[in-house]
């Protein structure tokens, strides 16, 4: 029997005055490996940060590991990248301090012991940043500004990795470096949840898609096959080739 890992009943969700979500159901289950995809303002980034608690919902339910969010205080389980900041927030920090921050949730009393530095190293070397270790996160490009926010949730070991537009502005070197970094992370049981513009590198590891719409599901289910917009169902295309006054050419999974 799956074992759900996030489950959003019902969900709605509002910023400001607008309404974002309009009653949305998901779930993750042990292992799997889902992408949130949908247009800017879909409401993509919206559901994930109802999840962690940054958005509150107005209606509907949210579980973590089969426990009401408002109940889940067991964090350490989770670990978040959210949309690509600068990774220190400005304060002037080295990589490993960053990253270390990122192991607090399990250290006892605060205090980093020998297993908790070395989960530290660890993170690191997965995101090949390990020759950058001890450089101000000042120093680093855009992509590996990336790494160092994806180390920082690996640190922490999660059981479920949740990442906010991972690939969004990255170089293709460190889009390369990042898929690998997730295999590893699925090969060892990570559940994951990833908002996508497009699949791109991320596509073979995609179990499912579940396509966002002004706030409603509009699809869930086997990734689509194209990338970027042609990869969103219901997408309206007109091809450059399309007599002037015929209608658009629908493309996608659900045309």
């Amino acid at each position: 029997m799956t074992e759900p890992v996030i489950s959003l009943r019902g969900v709605r969700a509002e910023l400001g005055s607008r309404t974002v979500l309009r009653g949305i159901d998901l779930t993750v289950n042990r292992g799997e490996v889902v992408a949130l995809l949908g247009a800017n303002g879909s409401g993509k980034s919206t559901a994930v940060r109802t999840v962690i608690g940054q958005v509150p919902v107005t209606d509907g339910e949210i579980e973590l590991f089969g426990t009401p969010r408002r109940r889940f205080r067991d964090w350490r389980r989770l670990g978040y990248v959210p949309q690509r900041t600068t990774a220190a927030g400005g304060v002037p920090a080295t990589v490993t301090e960053v990253v270390a921050s990122g192991r607090l949730s399990r250290a006892r009393l605060g205090i980093l012991r020998k297993a908790d530095h070395e989960a530290i190293r660890r993170a690191i070397d997965l995101v090949g940043l390990g020759d950058r270790a001890k450089d101000s996160v000042n120093a680093l490009s855009g992509g590996q500004h990336q790494r160092v926010l994806i180390a920082r949730a690996l640190a922490s070991e999660p059981e479920l990795l949740i990442m906010d537009e991972p690939m969004a502005g990255v170089d293709l070197a460190s889009q390369e470096v990042l898929a690998r970094t997730l295999r590893g992370e699925v090969a060892r049981g990570t559940t994951v949840l990833l908002v996508l513009h497009e699949l791109g590198p991320l596509e073979p590891l995609i179990d499912r898609a579940v396509v966002l719409r002004d706030g409603c599901v509009l699809h869930d289910g086997p990734p689509p096959k194209a990338v970027g917009q042609h990869a969103l169902p219901g997408h309206d295309h007109v091809h450059p080739h399309a007599a002037p006054g015929t209608e658009p050419v629908r493309t996608g999974l659900l045309s």
